[in-house]
């Protein structure tokens, strides 16, 4: 074992050194690796089966922005995204002198945008009916739902600027802001309480027949502002109330409620996340869409084959390598430029991140070095990952899933190609040397 682990190294050493020792799917040693009895073999007909699944929820109260707004994707169908915020006053005093101006809500920025910004979206704001409560006692999920009175507080149609553009201010309804300064001055709310059971929160709906983006906006700058007065003799002096989103209660009085309706055929058929759909079933495809629960599933079921390789052997290099679909994105459907990579269970359950080398998190990156001849594919180094596979009982299941890491934050999407076919979408390749134990 000793000389077989001084041999592996040395080949590791040289193989490092030739690119066309790694390159070459033929190679087969020669020279002082065949007195060695060690060869080299690049391997990429291993058996790599993708899957569509759908998570039933997502925990959106961890998001870490507001998602507003709504588009019609060719693929996914209509993507709509929509929230919900409690939001408490930074005061709960009003000097008696003061007077009522107005109120109004100032959405932040966050940079973030997905889809067409040169198309004009809706933000209806409405006062909640009912108060932000998870069913769980825990957590709420892009798939809530709380009440809310259908009358607009305010509303705004806009053409977004995520990235030009500071904040959206949008002028509210003078009945909500005078009976809150009302409330407030006359001291009927003096507390977190009182004031919730007068006011339950907001939400933040798209219009109905909107076909622009789904924009990011800072929850923890976003604000809703009251102005009033105070009259002096000769002037009047200005002040502000704010009151800000809730993020500091547990569980959060806080989440985006993502859906999408009108989607492919395909994805019609994924009733639960039990419910896995072959890539050779949906013409060659799998998808992604984060905030909505679409992943891609990954398996590699034959590995232990490996096994039948005469001689001992140990693995160089593992690396996965899947195309998404020409045609599926452009500049307003991007393509990201890292996917994470998630581990699920037999259940199909998010158990963690797949981790690599030194515990960093292991990361699916777009090359696009072909790009000009649209080849471009995401890289995943698999070589911990596959080892520890290979270490293990035969019969074990393994499995891991596609999302952005900020899946519960986003709705990008992304449509990737199966195995079918004379142009292969999805690759195992593995390097892997042999050392024939013949002493």
């Amino acid at each position: 074992m000793r000389k077989l682990l001084g041999l592996i190294a040395l080949l590791a050493l040289i193989v490092s050194c030739s690119d066309d020792t790694i390159n070459d799917s033929d190679f087969v040693a020669g020279g002082t690796f065949t007195n060695s009895n060690i060869r080299v073999v690049q391997i990429d007909t291993m058996n790599v089966e993708t899957y569509t699944m759908k998570f039933d929820s997502l925990v959106t109260s961890q998001a870490t922005r507001m998602l507003i707004g709504k588009y019609k994707d060719p693929v996914f169908g209509a993507v709509k995204s929509a929230t919900y915020a409690e939001l408490l006053p930074n005061s709960y005093s009003i000097d008696s002198e003061a007077e009522y101006d107005s109120i109004g809500f100032f959405l932040k920025y966050d940079a973030y945008y997905y889809n067409d910004t040169l198309k004009s979206n809706t933000i209806h704001i409405k006062e909640l009916s009912e108060l932000l409560k998870p069913a769980d006692g825990s957590n709420f999920y892009n798939t809530s739902k709380v009440g809310y009175l259908e009358e607009d507080l305010g509303s705004i149609t806009y053409t977004p600027r995520p990235l030009g553009t500071d904040s959206l201010f949008v002028k509210l309804s003078d009945t909500l802001g005078l009976g809150l300064f009302d409330q407030l001055q006359q001291k009927d709310i003096t507390n977190t309480e009182e004031f919730k059971d007068y006011f339950h929160g907001i939400t933040f709906q798209p219009g109905e027949d909107d076909d622009g983006s789904i924009i990011g906006f800072d929850f923890s700058t976003s604000v809703m502002r009251m102005y009033y007065s105070i009259p002096g003799e000769e002037s009047r002096t200005q002040f502000t109330a704010d009151f800000t989103i809730n993020t500091t209660s547990s569980p959060i009085p806080f989440f985006n409620q993502m859906s999408v309706v009108d989607t492919n055929e395909y994805l019609k058929t994924i009733t639960d996340k039990e419910v896995l759909l072959n890539s050779s079933e949906s013409d060659n495809q799998s998808f992604v869409q984060s905030g909505i629960g679409y992943t891609t599933k990954i398996e590699f079921t034959n590995l232990k084959t490996l096994f039948d390789i005469p001689g001992q052997g140990t693995l160089l290099n593992a690396v996965l390598k899947i195309k998404p679909v020409l045609g599926s994105y452009s500049d307003e459907l991007a393509l990201r430029d890292n996917l994470a990579l998630y581990i699920v269970d037999q259940n199909n359950d998010l158990t963690e991140q797949l981790l690599g080398t030194d515990n960093a998190a292991v990361q699916a990156t777009l090359n696009r070095d072909g790009q000009e001849f649209n080849d471009i594919y995401y890289e995943i180094p698999l070589t911990t990952y596959i080892e520890g596979i290979l270490s293990t009982e035969r019969d074990a299941d393994y499995a891991f899933i596609l999302l952005p890491e900020n899946y519960n934050s986003t709705v990008d999407r992304f449509v990737l190609m199966g195995k079918e076919g004379t142009d292969q979408g999805v690759k195992l390749e593995l390097t892997y040397a042999i050392y024939d134990e013949d002493e």
